[in-house]
């Protein structure tokens, strides 16, 4: 395993190399096929992931059976239902591979392991926390404050890939609208009217 690539993963400072050769043991190989279940509603966390290459998507179930794309991973993300993992409860998620994937899983015991005896782990671990907290509030305001085009023009802008690898149903269900209204919205900004505001 490439240590560069676990670098990136773990930047923090704080995060010795020595910290950095028990932190790539702790990673062990998995492989994903498109429309695989990394963990589905109901079932406990044990693992979280880390993508090498290929994409997986959240979602959660409406009342009336819908499926609401909550969120995209792609290469370089860590994958996880952190209320499962961490309290040790059923996720009230699903995460599904959404193209053929490899990476790394980290067991919860591993992690914990790590997290207890690394005060690198420790210190990126409350700055990842913190980073994802303060994702997860912008995302929430934007739904409420932006209108479906802007919202659209803001994943061109943070997350292009992702229009590559997931169908638009998904996007279209990320976005919050129908996928006629997607469709819609990208014929408006193919045509140039529509700017971001």
């Amino acid at each position: 395993m490439e240590h560069a690539f676990f670098r990136e993963l773990y930047p923090y400072p704080l995060v010795q190399q020595s910290e950095l050769t028990d932190i790539v043991a702790a990673h062990g190989p998995v492989r994903f096929f498109r429309n695989d279940v990394l963990l589905a509603e109901g079932q406990q966390a044990n693992a979280y992931y880390v993508i090498r290459e290929g994409w997986v998507r959240e979602w959660v179930r409406g009342v009336d059976g819908s499926e609401f794309t909550t969120r995209f991973f792609g290469p370089g993300a860590f994958v996880l239902e952190p209320a499962s993992l961490f309290q040790r409860i059923p996720s009230r998620t699903n995460l599904e591979a959404i193209s053929d994937l490899t990476g790394y899983a980290v067991t919860y015991t591993d992690f914990q392991r790590l997290y207890h005896e690394l005060e690198g782990v420790r210190e990126w671990g409350r700055a990842w926390m913190s980073s994802e907290l303060f994702l997860l509030r912008q995302r929430t305001i934007d739904m409420l404050r932006l209108s479906a085009t802007d919202r659209y023009l803001g994943l061109l802008a943070e997350q292009p890939e992702v229009l590559a690898h997931a169908p638009l149903k998904y996007v279209a269900s990320y976005l919050g609208v129908t996928d006629t209204s997607l469709s819609r919205i990208r014929k408006e900004i193919s045509r140039g009217g529509a700017k971001l505001s």
